[in-house]
């Protein structure tokens, strides 16, 4: 376990170096100019030249990158262009948000998509019964896949924030306040994240649950008399979920690039809305740093669920 752990370390930290690159690549792309956005659109070129000397975008993009990489990989992370302040801080200001949210959706999304996953599973290769509880399990999924962030957002918002009253319709936590001072303010970006993520993964546990159904395994146990409950609890189950933890982990990822949408959407004080505010304010430093810490976070969930899962698989050995 320890070797494996290392290697996987090893894995992240060459992950995250790619990551970066593409990062650095992308923001330079970006459209917009942050010279202009500092020295404002009426600077002169000397204003100019003073203001991209002071910013470093002097400089090649190579020597930028360089001194860029090796102050993140040391916890600097630059300062924002519009609000003068760390960018490190302003991660640290917002990422504990994102966690919790994230924290609400996969409280319910682990249980739903092992106990909806492995019930598809077992109906894909049993009988006629078995067989539509997977249709219909397997028709809903896809038509939870079908359907954009934005939108199943944006439909929780219309029924249950404007109709019926029964949320607030921006997740804007008091001044000063923590989230967990209103926690009503997560229950509907929650709930999205939660349907957009938990169809891709119902069927990634349902390939799993079907492949241990028909595995000499579990067909050994039917063999020697083991039917219904007792054949799915004490031999399906504890064969399904250390990978589905796995598969489950893989899937942080949905919940990140959903979250973006989401919380921007019902305005949510989170990672992924302060992301989509500075792209559109062409804010470099906390752009690359919020991409490279999402990236980080997520290369860590699947490295702690993969961790978690061979733990479990090895318990059932």
């Amino acid at each position: 376990m320890t070797r494996l752990l290392i290697t996987r370390t090893l894995g992240i930290v060459g992950t995250l170096l790619v990551l970066s690159v593409v990062i650095f690549a992308a923001t330079e792309l970006l459209p917009g100019d942050a010279v202009s956005r500092v020295a404002g659109p009426q600077a002169d070129p000397v204003q100019r030249a003073l203001v991209a000397e002071r910013l470093g975008l002097d400089r090649p993009a190579i020597e930028r990158y360089v001194d860029w990489v090796g102050s993140a990989f040391g916890g600097d992370l630059g300062t924002s262009l519009t609000g003068r302040r760390p960018v490190a801080e302003i991660v640290g200001d917002r990422l504990g948000n994102s966690l919790l949210l994230a924290a609400a959706v996969y409280l319910p999304l682990i249980p739903l998509a092992v106990l909806l996953g492995t019930a598809a599973g077992l109906g894909s290769v049993g009988g006629r019964r078995g067989r539509l509880i997977d249709r219909v399990i397997s028709f809903g999924t896809l038509a939870v896949l079908g359907v954009p962030e934005f939108l199943i957002a944006g439909l929780l918002l219309a029924v249950f924030a404007v109709w019926l009253h029964l949320f607030p319709p921006v997740s804007m936590a008091s001044i000063g306040g923590s989230v967990l001072d209103t926690p009503e303010i997560l229950v509907l970006p929650a709930l999205s994240l939660l349907i957009v993520s938990l169809g891709a993964v119902i069927r990634l546990v349902r390939a799993r649950a079907a492949d241990v159904a028909t595995s000499p395994y579990v067909e050994s146990a039917r063999l020697a008399g083991v039917r219904g409950p007792a054949l799915v609890l004490r031999h399906v189950m504890p064969a399904v979920l250390g990978p589905a933890v796995q598969l489950i982990a893989v899937g942080f990822g949905t919940v990140v690039g959903g979250a973006v949408v989401v919380e921007t959407l019902f305005d949510y004080p989170g990672i992924g809305n302060e992301l989509q505010n500075a792209v559109a304010s062409r804010d470099v430093p906390v752009v690359q740093g919020i991409a490279l810490t999402l990236g980080a976070v997520t290369l860590i969930a699947v490295l702690a669920g993969d961790l978690v899962g061979r733990a479990l698989d090895g318990v059932r050995r």
